[in-house]
């Protein structure tokens, strides 16, 4: 979707873009984030040619952006700003159908797409489609910022640090809205940032920049456990991962190894693996190693030695996924009252097994790397 390819900016003397390569993908929210004067605003408005790169391309769907027309790209990219820019001579309806109108969209379809933005970004068309910005909160007016940017079409939306003058609470609205809509309507967004917690709340991957150039750009979750180095470390800051809980997955905190028997086995030798291995359940699987089931020593004490595991299971075992938050396993738990529960992947393989104890061990392993990190 946006390739830069070696792209390079300098000011005179002064390089700020250092041979910068980066592909963003189709659908993806991107976050440009780093300290003050990392280039992430310059590389945001070379994609709509606001900056010229000194040199390197900038390819749009594979066609490089120096042979577009300024004015027909930039009609094709939605852009917002951290003062909306939207025109003060004009209402809200005249704001969001500008771009619309330049381009030959019909009438109707205009309007009611006008009418769905607005009730996209909560507020009510009927009450402020014939106001002037002067007239909104600056929340509202950011609210239709981001409309009209969704209102070209365009499948490319450049936002630059458009939440950063809004109070919490109305930043925290504008977050959650805009990464439903892009869900929804799938667009491809670049977002500039000095905010990780936003970066970390919204983004598909963080591209983290240090004097013009990339120094990690992965995953929200992967950034959070692996940082790239020192610099990312200090810059994420210390403990951040504590913040997010969602974002350790059961298997980051779950027992590898969990001890299990197969279904024809009998009770005797269930008794006598619990033993060894100083358990007091086991997780009951099948030959493909999916779980079927689930014995605990309290339940089979009285049972007949022979007989066999799936004569005495229990068979309605409650698990979750591999790809559950911890937020979402300890609800479980906490739900049903129990103490641990085994993890399974998306074909019910058993893949591990989350007690209490293995949620503080992990977390106590991830403090421990962090303080020796710092």
């Amino acid at each position: 979707m946006i390739q830069f390819k070696n792209v390079v900016k300098k000011y005179k003397a002064k390089t700020v873009i250092q041979s910068f390569s980066l592909d963003i993908e189709s659908g993806q929210l991107v976050v440009f984030i780093g300290p003050s004067g990392c280039g992430k605003t310059t590389l945001l408005k070379m994609i709509n040619k606001l900056i010229q790169p000194s040199s390197g391309q900038i390819l749009v769907n594979g066609t490089e952006i120096s042979t577009m027309n300024p004015i027909e790209l930039r009609r094709n990219i939605g852009y917002v700003i951290q003062n909306t820019g939207l025109f003060p001579h004009m209402t809200i309806k005249e704001n969001l159908e500008l771009i619309p109108k330049l381009k030959g969209e019909r009438p109707e379809d205009i309007a009611k797409k006008t009418i769905e933005l607005l009730e996209t970004v909560g507020l009510s068309p009927q009450e402020y489609l014939h106001r002037y910005p002067k007239e909104l909160s600056g929340g509202q007016q950011q609210r239709v910022g981001v409309a009209r940017a969704f209102s070209t079409n365009s499948e490319i939306i450049l936002m630059d640090e458009p939440f950063s003058a809004l109070d919490p609470v109305t930043r925290t609205s504008l977050q959650d809205e805009l990464y439903q809509m892009q869900r929804e309507l799938n667009k491809t967004i670049v977002f500039v940032t000095h905010d990780m917690d936003e970066a970390i709340k919204i983004a598909d991957k963080i591209c983290i920049l240090k004097d013009g150039d990339i120094v990690q750009f992965d995953t929200p979750e992967n950034i959070l456990k692996n940082p790239a180095n020192d610099f990312v470390a200090d810059f994420i800051g210390k403990r951040r991962v504590w913040n997010n809980p969602e974002l350790l997955l059961a298997e980051d905190i779950m027992i590898s190894n969990p001890v299990k028997i197969h279904a024809k086995r009998n009770v005797l030798q269930a008794i006598e693996i619990m033993k060894e291995n100083k358990v007091d359940s086991l997780m009951v699987t099948d030959k493909s190693n999916c779980l079927i089931g689930l014995i605990t020593l309290k339940s089979i004490q009285l049972v007949n030695r022979n007989a066999t595991i799936e004569e005495v299971m229990e068979r309605n075992v409650l698990s979750v996924s591999d790809e559950a938050n911890l937020l979402s396993v300890l609800a479980t738990m906490n739900e049903h009252k129990i103490g641990y529960v085994p993890v399974v992947n998306n074909t019910n393989q058993l893949t591990g097994l989350i007690t209490r104890s293995s949620i503080l061990s992990a977390l106590s392993s991830q403090l421990i790397e962090m303080e020796v990190a710092f």
